[in-house]
């Protein structure tokens, strides 16, 4: 990305740099979903950047998004509050708040709050684009009770996510 713009005579270089638009949330705004009955804030999205998404995530109490992988995305996450046990790869970690975690494409994962108490965490994603997986999950998940497998099956598939394990909820 940085080539393609050096590339670029230097007046378009100025003109798409000046465009730039600097993105500041402060506590209580960015768009908010729940999930797992717990709130997620989208703090940076695809409409802001072209290199990432960011999200303020609270993980319930026995909540695990089961073993997966992404061909393409990469993910950060820095835990602020409680305790999670992450699977990466063949290793467990204990995370508690100041652990941060870089994981790339095609490491298989598992995020999971193994204790009693709500866990939040700062979680990058990038490319962007993963707020859009979050929404349609929020849609789906409000349908039925239990959601569709299938139907979830099918939106993991479409934003870059192979299922290894079963999600688990509670």
């Amino acid at each position: 990305m940085l080539q393609r713009l050096l590339q670029m005579p230097l007046a378009k270089q100025r003109k798409r740099i000046m465009s730039a638009k600097a993105v500041i949330r402060m506590p209580g705004e960015g768009k908010e979903v729940t999930l797992a009955g717990k709130p997620m804030t989208f703090l940076v999205t695809g409409e802001d950047t072209r290199h990432t998404s960011m999200f303020d995530w609270t993980l319930p109490a026995g909540f695990s998004t089961g073993r997966h992988v992404h061909r393409v995305q990469e993910e950060t996450f820095y835990v602020l509050e409680g305790e999670c046990e992450w699977q990466v790869g063949d290793q467990t970690v204990r995370a508690k708040p100041g652990t941060y975690l870089f994981i790339p494409p095609g490491v298989p994962h598992n995020i999971a709050n193994v204790s009693d108490k709500p866990a939040r965490m700062i979680m990058t994603v990038s490319p962007p684009g993963h707020e859009h997986y979050f929404e349609e999950l929020v849609t789906l998940v409000a349908r039925s009770s239990p959601p569709d497998a299938n139907a979830i099956a099918e939106l993991r598939r479409r934003y870059d996510t192979e299922q290894l394990s079963s999600l688990k909820a509670s």
